[in-house]
């Protein structure tokens, strides 16, 4: 590095060609410039000195270029500067009558983290053509500070050389930029960031996420140096290569154009904030496309209108697929049952294992397809407008814009999840803006959710079941606002910081990459599935199962069980099945009419028992009898009595053992709480099951049932059963699923949000989040019964 005289400063001045750079460097030098090459290449070097205010400053005249990827001698020089020279800051010279391209290059000096000036040149001529740029707005969005020049004119200079003196007096800190460059290349960059610094590469002192950007850019000085390790040199190439495939199979783009398109996406969201067009010029189509959907007026009736579409779509479609899996399902509980002996074993299988998980996994084809809708909204470009849109809103109840990005990628229009969500928080400059955009991501409708409310709207709610939806979407961002606001009012007073969000162009989204990007969220869902809320389920089994109850109440049970026999042996169907190979063919026959769309009388020839099992198949379809069969309905109607007298103590009984188990206990004792709720021990069960994972909610409502329903319970899906249920009804229903979207969140986002935000916090939204369902919870249930809802 070279030396320097104490006290000077030394700025970078750089921008693109054509920019009015050499003006405001013969405007700040004059005669005082020294022409000469950069060391090894033949690049010209101009290099100049002037005093302003008392200070010494060194003028270093970078090579005109439009980035910072070594791709030419000038690019390579402007950038070995900094790196190498570290100057105190950039002043960076930007056409302000072409905004967007010059901003670029600004970007990139941003992303090192070095101090950055804007001369915002040539306003004269911006301002010729009808633009009028708000130069202090643009300083706010890009956390620099932003002067109007005409250099040629040397206007502006003076107040230029101002803030040089200023930025400079502030320290040699450096602060990178951190751009967001899309789920796919923001995992990768992390990764390869991560390996950067593993591997102590280095190139001067720059950060090790702004190379793992250039790695995947394919800057060949990066490349250079990465190829030099033979340990973590391949690993850094595999991961740039796999990501490289999976970008040109989901959006036909390598990673440079990607991210070349978020930062243009980033300059577009800050120049449509700071510039206004007083007369027309040529707007591209993506401008065109926005000025409907993000109008004041039609844009928030355009997104209301998309959200609700999003879900007439997912229910429309998935409707069927759902109840083919429900019925596969309750096909497999039954199959088990025949081939495995009554115990422990079976219980597992089919109440732990087929009642839990498939119970979740039974929801995929709605998963799947509620997250192709959203794949569309995001490869299409609408996704960023919908967070731009946000903005105003989010001001208002003191969040910060880019806090929509948290909560989008929570759920904020379904399917996310709240453990990236709190993450993406990170973006965010304002630690209290930050906090509060952290414990109120949880409250959006996650993917883990989605199958609770599946199952109860498919219950209660069939006919309205995407407007039922998108009222759960409004209710979680208003509960989510609303707290915001709230907390934002006591323990997380503070002020405001602007806001800046990535507006990608709109792009026509290939069929192949929409169907991977659900394919991988939809695998998400299944593994997880398969792993913890598998692990859960068979721990909450045992919970449910175990301590068994005492003796003396299988005992009772047993007595009743036995009297039903009886009755029903000694009865009027006792002529007709006076042995057990009676009995038998009775219940074949039986269960070969309960397969037939519709049961048939007896023909010429039938035994008495083929007469009597048609005899039920009539009366259980609630067909009028023959009068050939009439004789056969007393025994008839004591079969059908028996049978569900059977069922009753059988479910009597299991449930006295699930009560006795030690989540009925826990439930039991939970229960005078939730009771004014409508919530009865076996929701209580689920609910504490959802601390480990919300999906586990429904999982375990599927074992309980199972466990306490008897043998029948297993032909029916969840939702059926709950809509036979007599404590249930379509108010408890609703006001389980606004209790699931706010109680606590998650362990796994709780653990999220201690490490982002510390313990105490993360504690605090378990208590703050349970507080505030139970109270909102409460206040729906107490006024729908007093509304005569409840019924």
């Amino acid at each position: 590095m070279k030396q320097r005289t104490s006290g000077e400063i030394t700025i970078a001045l750089a921008g693109n060609p054509n920019a009015g750079k050499t003006s405001l460097f013969n405007q700040l030098t004059g005669a005082r410039a020294h022409v000469g090459n950069y060391p090894g290449v033949t690049v010209e070097k101009k290099e100049g000195r002037l005093v302003h205010q008392g200070r010494d400053i060194r003028v270093v005249d970078l090579p005109g270029t439009y980035s910072l990827t070594a791709y030419s001698l000038e690019e390579l020089v402007a950038r070995r500067f900094i790196i190498e020279e570290r100057p105190d800051l950039v002043v960076e010279v930007v056409d302000a009558a072409n905004l967007d391209r010059n901003l670029y290059l600004a970007l990139q000096f941003m992303e090192i983290g070095v101090p950055v000036v804007i001369a915002l040149n040539m306003i004269d001529v911006a301002e010729s053509r009808g633009l009028k740029i708000d130069a202090v707005l643009l300083g706010e969005l890009l956390g620099v500070p932003v002067i109007p020049t005409v250099a040629r004119a040397k206007k502006g200079v003076s107040e230029l050389l101002d803030a040089v003196v200023q930025v400079a007096d502030q320290g040699p800190a450096w602060k990178p930029m951190r751009i967001r460059y899309g789920s796919d290349l923001d995992l990768r960059i992390a990764e390869i960031t991560g390996l950067l610094e593993e591997g102590r590469f280095e190139i001067g002192e720059t950060p090790a996420r702004w190379l793992a950007v250039k790695a995947l850019e394919g800057d060949q000085d990066v490349m250079r140096i990465l190829d030099q390790d033979p340990g973590y040199g391949p690993v850094i190439r595999s991961s740039i290569e796999e990501v490289t495939r999976h970008l040109r199979a989901t959006v036909d783009d390598e990673p440079e154009g990607v991210i070349a398109d978020h930062r243009y996406g980033f300059i577009t969201s800050v120049t449509k904030q700071v510039v206004t067009v007083s007369r027309d010029i040529r707007r591209t189509v993506s401008d065109k496309v926005d000025m409907v959907v993000l109008n004041r007026l039609v844009g928030p009736l355009f997104l209301l209108t998309v959200l609700y579409l999003v879900y007439q779509f997912t229910f429309w479609l998935g409707d069927a697929p759902v109840g083919w899996f429900e019925a596969f399902f309750g096909w497999l509980s039954g199959a088990v049952e025949n081939v495995l002996p009554d115990g422990p074993v079976r219980s597992l299988i089919v109440s732990g294992i087929i009642g839990g998980v498939g119970g979740v996994i039974g929801f995929t084809p709605l998963i799947a397809f509620m997250f192709f809708a959203i794949a569309i909204l995001e490869d299409t470009g609408y996704l960023a407008r919908i967070a731009f849109m946000m903005d105003r809103v989010l001001r208002t109840f003191g969040l910060h814009g880019n806090s929509v990005l948290s909560l989008i990628v929570g759920g904020g229009i379904s399917g996310g999840c709240a453990v990236p969500g709190v993450m993406a928080a990170r973006t965010l400059r304002d630690p209290k803006e930050r906090l509060a955009t952290i414990l109120v991501t949880p409250f959006m409708n996650c993917g883990a959710k989605l199958p609770l409310y599946a199952v109860l709207i498919g219950a209660f709610f069939s006919r309205q079941q995407a407007l039922m939806m998108f009222l759960l979407t409004l209710i979680s961002w208003g509960m989510a606002l609303s707290s915001s606001r709230l907390l934002r009012w006591t323990l997380l007073k503070g002020s405001h910081t602007a806001f800046v969000m990535e507006l990608p162009p709109y792009r026509l989204p290939t069929l192949k990459g929409l169907l991977i990007h659900t394919w991988e969220r939809v695998w998400q869902y299944v593994k997880k599935a398969g792993t913890i809320i598998l692990a859960v389920s068979v721990l909450l089994w045992a919970m449910m199962t175990y301590p068994s109850p005492p003796e003396d109440l299988a005992r009772v049970f047993d007595f009743q069980r036995q009297q039903a026999i009886e009755a029903f042996r000694n009865g009027p169907a006792a002529g007709i099945l006076p042995d057990e190979k009676a009995r038998a063919d009775f219940r074949d026959r039986l269960a070969i009419l309960a397969e037939r769309p519709e049961p048939v009388a007896a023909g010429a020839g039938a035994n008495r028992v083929e007469v009597l099992a048609a005899t039920v198949a009539l009366l259980d379809r609630g067909r009028p009898l023959p009068d050939e069969l009439a004789s056969y309905a007393p025994a008839a109607r004591a079969y059908i009595a028996y049978r569900d007298a059977s069922v009753l103590i059988g479910g009597g009984e299991a449930q006295a053992r699930l009560k006795y188990s030690l989540a009925g206990r826990l439930g039991g004792l939970l229960e005078r709480a939730t009771r004014p709720l409508g919530f009865d021990w076996r929701t209580n069960i689920a609910l504490t099951g959802g601390f480990a994972a919300k999906e586990v909610v429904v999982s375990t409502l599927g074992t309980a049932y199972s466990l306490a329903g008897g043998g029948e319970v297993q032909k029916a899906s969840l939702s059926e059963r709950l809509a036979r249920e007599p404590g249930w009804n379509p108010l408890t229903a609703f006001t389980l699923m606004l209790f699931v979207m706010l109680y606590s969140p998650c362990f796994a986002t709780v653990i999220i949000i201690g490490r982002e935000a510390g313990w105490r916090w993360a504690m605090f939204s378990m208590a703050y989040a349970t507080a505030l369902a139970y109270g909102v919870s409460l206040i729906v249930s107490v006024t729908g019964r007093a509304l005569g809802l409840g019924t």
